[in-house]
């Protein structure tokens, strides 16, 4: 396993971020599994992201494998539970020459770490319902089903993970 560390994305991490999100994109879409429509991954959305402090890089070495949006909050496809309970991540992406890899499997740890870190009882998530693949991933770190549900134009599929070690 390479060893990767997590670090906050800043504004020259601009085209890093919205590469690897493209590259991501771009195989999705060779897939059949178009994912991100190109308003949800621009520079102008990425640059908001980044100055808000949401976009996280993992990283080889020198080298950005993959990116992640990290929150502590999450209206949109979480509004039904308790805000301050939960981190919730969004528009994970990884590199094609690190696909298969450990880079999401550090990801998720570094999210359970910082969760943890934050005083937080659950890392969220969400995808599409329809991607098996996709939920398989999540379900062989260890995030449980929680429930599906309709956002907008998407029916996702919801997934937590829960830190055991809190206190009560």
């Amino acid at each position: 396993m390479l060893p990767i560390f997590v670090r906050q994305a800043n504004l020259d991490d601009l085209s890093t971020v919205s590469d690897i999100l493209a590259e991501a994109a771009a195989w999705l879409d060779r897939e059949n599994m178009t994912l991100w429509q190109q308003e949800h991954i621009s520079l102008s959305v990425i640059q908001q992201d980044i100055e808000q402090g949401l976009f996280y890089i993992a990283c080889c070495g020198d080298i950005a494998a993959g990116v992640v949006i990290f929150q502590t909050e999450d209206l949109v496809f979480w509004p039904d539970i308790i805000q301050t309970d939960s981190t919730f991540l969004h528009r994970l992406a990884v590199r094609r020459s690190f696909a298969g890899g450990s880079v999401s499997t550090q990801i998720f740890q570094w999210a359970i770490d910082r969760t943890r870190e934050l005083g937080r009882h659950f890392v969220r998530l969400d995808c599409v319902a329809d991607r098996p693949r996709l939920r398989s991933v999540y379900e062989n770190f260890g995030f449980k089903h929680h429930s599906d549900r309709q956002v907008g134009a998407y029916f996702v599929a919801r997934y937590e993970y829960e830190i055991c070690d809190r206190i009560n």
